[in-house]
């Protein structure tokens, strides 16, 4: 990864802020976007000169094609394109959550994934190179009670990974979704707190480092990831956790 640019949204916390910094320690760029302009600041400030801070809304094109554009005119490209901006609040009922809400989850987990795309696709298919992923979920495959919005969102967004993998594979372009599993993140907290569904009574020891999905999402970036182009890498299977050297 050194000297590739890599363009991580949700990078404030989580699974997006250890990416940027495990990415940054194979010497990589890379472009901290989110909504929290004082985390990805300090964040980037960690890393040093390899680190651009951009906030972002990914649910407005607009900010999403602002980070792209500053992650060329930084670093003189775009590598890699990591759309890991989520929410699952507020968890309820489909019965009882609030209109507003539930479509707000829409637009930063699904239509958040597309903006990025769609502000990538163009920069990487003139460079005749790039790679794409998408934080995904079991969500996408398994409906689970309280989280309508969260798995509509994640099932189609898996619809867009493979969309995209069809369309851009033959420019040279690779495309793939990662399902992490349940990684210790203040996600799970909400999660814990809502009382709604088996995830939430799992215990945080059965949760996942947030560094596991960063390694997974490097590992992924090389040639021994093309054989799941176009689909989702699940970090439950044990042959991938041990391709990518995780224990």
């Amino acid at each position: 990864m050194k000297d590739k640019t890599i363009l991580i949204t949700g990078a404030s916390r989580g699974i997006g802020a250890a990416t940027a910094r495990h990415f940054a320690s194979l010497d990589a760029n890379v472009v901290l976007a989110a909504r929290s302009p004082d985390a990805i600041e300090q964040i980037a400030a960690e890393i040093g000169p390899r680190a651009l801070a951009v906030p972002c809304d990914v649910s407005r094109y607009s900010d999403v094609a602002a980070a792209v554009d500053a992650a060329t005119e930084r670093f003189g490209s775009l590598d890699v394109l990591i759309g890991n901006a989520g929410v699952i609040d507020p968890i309820a009922h489909l019965s009882d959550i609030d209109p507003d809400a539930w479509d707000k989850v829409i637009d930063i987990n699904l239509k958040g994934v597309f903006h990025g795309m769609r502000a990538a696709l163009p920069v990487m298919k003139s460079a005749g190179s790039g790679t794409i992923i998408t934080i995904s979920s079991g969500a996408a495959t398994n409906a689970l009670e309280g989280w309508s919005h969260y798995c509509a969102s994640k099932a189609a967004a898996l619809m867009l990974t493979r969309a995209a993998d069809k369309e851009n594979r033959d420019h040279g372009i690779r495309v793939m979704g990662l399902s992490p599993g349940t990684v210790a993140t203040d996600m799970q907290h909400q999660i814990k707190a809502s009382g709604i569904n088996p995830v939430a009574q799992l215990d945080w020891s059965d949760h996942i480092p947030p560094d596991w999905p960063a390694r997974a999402l490097a590992w992924m970036c090389t040639s021994e990831a093309d054989g799941w182009l176009g689909q989702d890498i699940s970090l439950r299977n044990e042959d991938i956790r041990f391709a990518v050297g995780l224990t």
